[in-house]
């Protein structure tokens, strides 16, 4: 049998063939790949001759081509279209692909070869990007391990081995048991509040279920977008208590003993490593550099964070009259806005028809930046029926990539919104460009339009803004190609993209009326626009908790015992001034994904660490280029073009004419008087 997954994909840009994959294909494949691997590594630490960038760096850089074709193909698969064989298999090689990941970084004598280019660096002339490579190489090497002696090295595997076990398990958990715990109701009647639009989809989620009544599926974070327009109060508190229920309630998809397993053995591979916690050890390689940079950041946050939130709370109070719960936040805080700005966001909806606000607004945008062009590709079968291909086109007409566009919720999918690569075009191997964009946006029923919240809205350019990082990339090496860039930098470039959704230009291009196609009335523009601060002391508080809890989780040294989920997250947020019973955390450690599977681990501090280069950067568009192509093009090829080749700091300085600054995100987020 012919295995499609081993070969280059002759289609554009190397679109793989999805329709010709089985799952029985995935095993055989990441097998062959790390062979190959294997050999391709053997072979330079083979090498008598005297080491150089030219035999050790470069064919280490063209080393794994198989394996990184097949591992991009089915983790994508395994986010977004997942099932019991995908998850099995990703369980099975979970350890297998962390033993491999280890032979290699801890080889000595590839370290060896490594060190002593390295040590010659300054003798050796290398154009920046090469000068780079060596150093990221070395300083990735010695963090994994590879300068313990033999005995640490053993254990380091074994904790790997086990982490990355653990972590598919956490994964695989949260996704069944957000899935099981979906609100099942019997009544139209308890949804309402909710769009014509919305019930026909909750009773389509039910029949897809073959179950009578109405389904009310979860989302990844703590709050559920329902829970705004809710008149119902039992039921907003139904679904706010499965939300926070995930991961709690015994079984098999219980996710309290991995939290303490994932966290304590984080905890003493650090120490083993020579860090005083996990967080010091993911900060050493990050912009941040140590954890008392990040939490003096996000202390200095939390103060005027709650204390903006406890004056939103007693506007809510007003309003309700009776004590808010967390359940009641969002909906009283859609009725204090109205009152307030006269903006009813579900009276937005029918003006964020999804098809105009991603070609008349998403894509509008980037062609108006940076002079770039789509075109539907329906000849090209990507790996789902709902998922669309998009080729793009740069402004001479070359064909910079392929564009996957995922918009759907479905079971398979994990929660959230997220960008993928399926392919990097570099300058060493050549090769296409295709990245993906997940989204978690309900079905409606057929015939009826995809209406978008206001939040989804944004969510698209800020997913896109990833995809454009992608596409943009221009590097000579894999490694450096697209998104890869520090974890704390690569939120800052789909931050910026979001700019845009308010831009008077863009808004009035996508924003039209579904069924008139009338624009959105200016004075809701103007009223919009006057709310963009508003219920900022929650949105700040609930990310701030979620990000200050994950520090928490991985200061732990080594020799602490944590035995409690509850109690130890209850003590952290108490200690953060953010315990407040309506204001939860964004995510809480049970189904915390960003930090116990999705690596973000002790790094979700990256989206306010980003975004304080974010608002530096949107007062530079308003004060300089807006939205025109010398802008665009300065920020393409200053920052977007670059990926991880250079300093990430180095490259906004290069964009900015200096380092930013703090003010912009605290104007932004009305926390001018922070740290008062």
């Amino acid at each position: 049998m012919t295995n499609p997954l081993l070969s280059p994909s002759t289609l554009p840009h190397g679109l793989p063939p999805f329709a010709l994959i089985e799952d029985e294909h995935y095993v055989p494949a990441f097998q062959e790949g790390m062979a190959e691997q294997r050999a391709e590594v053997a072979a330079i630490v083979a090498d008598e001759s005297e080491p150089t960038f030219e035999n050790t760096f470069l064919p280490l850089e063209r080393s794994g081509q198989t394996l990184r074709r097949v591992a991009e193909v089915f983790y994508n698969k395994s986010s977004a279209d997942s099932s019991d064989a995908i998850s099995a298999i990703e369980e099975e090689l979970a350890p297998v692909l962390a033993a491999h990941e280890d032979a290699i970084r801890l080889d000595p004598g590839l370290y060896a070869r490594i060190s002593a280019v390295h040590a010659a660096l300054d003798s050796l002339a290398l154009d920046a990007e090469s000068r780079y490579l060596v150093e990221s190489y070395h300083e990735e090497f010695t963090l994994a391990g590879a300068g313990l002696p033999e005995s640490g090295k053993e254990r380091l595997k074994q904790l790997n081995a086990e982490l990355s076990t653990l972590q598919t398990k956490f994964e695989k958990g949260l996704l069944a048991d957000t899935n099981e715990l979906a609100v099942h109701l019997d009544d139209a009647a308890e949804l309402a509040g909710l769009s014509e639009a919305e019930i026909s989809a909750a009773r389509e989620a039910a029949r897809d279920r073959d179950l009578d009544g109405y389904l009310v599926t979860l989302v990844l974070p703590t709050g559920h977008p329902f829970l705004h327009r809710l008149d119902d109060r039992a039921v907003r508190e139904r679904v706010m208590a499965a939300s926070r229920a995930r991961g709690t309630h015994g079984g098999e998809h219980d996710t309290r003993d991995l939290v303490l397993r994932i966290t304590a053995l984080r905890a003493e591979r650090a120490r083993l490593l020579g860090f005083a916690d996990h967080a010091s050890y993911v900060t050493a390689s990050q912009t941040a550099k140590t954890p008392d940079a990040v939490a003096a950041m996000l202390s200095r946050l939390a103060p005027a964070a709650a204390r903006n939130a406890r004056a939103e709370k007693a506007d809510l109070h007003e309003s309700a009259g009776f004590d808010i719960e967390s359940w009641d936040w969002a909906y009283y805080a859609e009725r204090v806005r109205a009152a307030k700005y006269d903006v009813d966001t579900a009276a937005m909806r029918p003006y964020f028809e999804a098809e105009r606000v991603l070609r008349d607004g998403v894509f509008f945008a980037a062609s108006r930046l940076y002079g770039i062009r789509f075109q539907q590709r329906d000849d090209l079968v990507a790996y789902h029926p709902d998922v669309r291909v998009f080729e793009v086109f740069d402004a001479d007409d070359s064909s910079l990539g392929l564009f996957l566009y995922d918009l759907y919720t479905r079971d398979s999918k994990r929660g959230g919104a997220w960008m993928n690569e399926l392919a990097q075009h570099t300058e060493l191997l050549g090769g296409g460009t295709i990245v993906v964009n997940n989204h978690n946006v309900p079905k409606p029923a057929d015939g009826e339009p995809t209406l978008l919240t206001y939040d989804e809205v944004g969510t698209l350019f800020h997913e896109f803004g990833h995809a454009l990082h992608g596409l943009f990339g221009r590097t000579v090496y894999p490694r450096f190609a697209g998104t890869s860039v520090y974890r704390d930098f690569v939120e800052f470039p789909s931050q910026v993209n979001e700019m845009w959704m308010l831009w008077p230009e863009v808004l009035d291009n996508y924003a039209r009326h579904y069924e008139t196609g009338e624009s959105m009335p200016a004075d809701l523009v103007e009223r919009i626009r006057a709310s963009e601060a508003f219920n900022q002391g929650f949105a700040t508080s609930e990310y701030l908790a979620a990000a200050m809890l994950d520090q928490a989780w991985h200061r732990i040294d080594a020799d602490a015992h944590v035995e409690s989920v509850e109690d130890f997250e209850a003590a952290a947020l108490a200690a953060a001034g953010l315990d407040d019973a309506a204001v939860p955390p964004r995510y809480s450690s049970t189904y915390f994904a960003h930090t116990f599977s999705g690596g973000y681990d002790a790094g979700y501090y990256s989206y306010i660490w980003s975004e304080v280069l974010d608002a530096d950067t949107v007062e530079w568009f308003k004060e300089n280029s807006g939205l025109s192509r010398d802008g665009g093009e300065r920020f393409r090829r200053r920052l977007l073009g670059v990926g991880g080749s250079k300093d990430p700091l180095e490259a906004y300085r290069d964009f900015r004419g200096r380092d930013a600054v703090i003010e912009p995100l605290l104007r932004r987020r009305g926390l001018d008087s922070a740290g008062e």
